[in-house]
């Protein structure tokens, strides 16, 4: 558990300096996937302590949809368009709100109702999240392309790797949490 905590902690400052100083992804990027390989690892461990068998379902899963959306941006099925990109943007920022709701709230012993049980509005919550999720690959995906095509500075190459590895981390989550309520009595 203590190791569990210094790598969510740290992974969280280590992605907030990232995001601010982009010019250290080639130090920070490493240093964020160790940190959250602490954190996940010891999220794997208790959700498949509750759960057997969830993590590697979760696992499959998450490289499933990563390997499906790289096929579908490549092949030009999914095109980043303005439009695509700002109601992305805007549908992962409603996300982070509610989730800092929830958290803040969470404190004070408050919940919000059903999105975090497993019933029919929790489960179509969690499967809206990892949709979002996946469709976020799609704007790493075009990041990394436009930015090796212009001849970015070689640290953005880090910065892409770092981006695609946060979605990842969260897809994977989402996956855990959604895969826990479709296994709930």
């Amino acid at each position: 558990m203590p190791l569990m905590l210094l790598g969510g902690i740290g992974g969280f400052v280590v992605a907030l300096i990232t995001m601010f100083k982009v010019s250290w992804s080639p130090i920070t990027a490493p240093l964020y996937a160790a940190l959250e390989g602490l954190f996940l690892g010891g999220l794997s461990a208790t959700m498949d302590a509750m759960y057997p068998g969830i993590v590697i379902q979760a696992v499959a899963l998450t490289f499933g949809t990563l390997f499906g959306m790289l096929f579908l941006y490549k092949t030009g099925i999914i095109k980043v368009t303005q439009k695509f990109r700002s109601g992305l943007l805007a549908a992962t920022g409603g996300i982070f709100f509610v989730y800092l709701l929830s958290w803040i709230l969470g404190m004070f012993g408050i919940g919000i109702p059903m999105i975090h049980e497993g019933g029919l509005i929790g489960i179509g919550f969690s499967l809206f999240v990892v949709v979002i999720a996946a469709l976020n690959l799609v704007l790493d995906f075009d990041f990394i392309h436009k930015s090796s095509g212009m001849g970015a500075p070689k640290y953005m190459e880090w910065y892409g790797a770092f981006g695609l590895m946060v979605t990842l981390v969260w897809l994977y989550i989402e996956f855990l949490r959604l895969l826990s309520k479709l296994n709930r009595d």
